[in-house]
């Protein structure tokens, strides 16, 4: 009887080539999607005119995403590819002010802007759009809303803050600048932001643990009390 025979080695591994296949044409769509959204008022985009410029089907697309609203958000997050900041320091005002300065500049790139500005106008006539919205409004406000209760936690800011008050106020002015376009969204518009939404003993180098403020002369914005 000869030697036990030795089992056969396994087959080398075929290199696997469609996902990296899929990737490519994922991102071959968000890149048409987005160059079609930043060139147009955005009810010109279709799925079919993505799929073209894309160089695939339509049902390719819908593979992937419910609807062409879908699309067009999921293109405009991956090219801003930022999210807003969610800062630690121990100072709530330069905490907001990294929120603010985030959000000021990540909305006003040369391609985000106009998609950005396309996309609010799209969302009016396409629900699903809308939700998608609203979705990715709520994460950039509860960054936001963190960085309050946090203040509020550690005694920076008083206990019955209204934190949604203030978020709204912050929110606000960006939206209603930046689909107007009359005022900038610049450092300096977030810094005086911040100082007129906190509390004045909070804008004087607050600390925590640091009573020198007093706290009935600067009792701050009623929402702050």
């Amino acid at each position: 009887m000869g030697p036990p025979r030795q089992p056969d080695s396994p087959p080398p591994e075929r290199a696997h080539t469609g996902r990296r296949r899929n990737e490519a044409t994922h991102r071959a769509i968000l890149d048409a999607a987005l160059a079609q959204l930043a060139t147009s008022d955005g009810g010109s985009v279709t799925v079919d005119s993505i799929a073209a410029a894309a160089g695939v089907g339509k049902q390719t697309i819908y593979r992937w995403w419910p609807s062409k609203g879908a699309v067009l958000l999921e293109a405009l997050l991956e090219r801003a590819r930022q999210e807003v900041p969610t800062p630690d320091t121990g100072s709530v005002r330069t905490d907001l002010l990294a929120v603010a300065d985030s959000t000021f500049t990540g909305a006003q790139g040369d391609s985000t802007a106009p998609a950005l500005r396309a996309l609010v106008r799209e969302a009016a006539r396409d629900p699903h759009l809308a939700e998608l919205l609203q979705e990715f409004t709520a994460a950039r406000r509860a960054a936001a809303r963190d960085v309050l209760e946090r203040a509020i936690t550690r005694g920076e800011l008083p206990g019955d803050t209204d934190a949604d008050l203030l978020v709204d106020l912050l929110y606000g002015l960006f939206w209603y600048r930046f689909l107007l376009g009359h005022a900038p969204l610049d450092h300096t518009t977030a810094a005086r932001l911040v100082d007129i939404l906190l509390p004045p003993a909070v804008n004087r180098s607050h600390t925590p643990g640091d009573e020198s403020a007093d706290p009935i002369t600067n009792q701050g914005p009623t929402w702050c009390r």
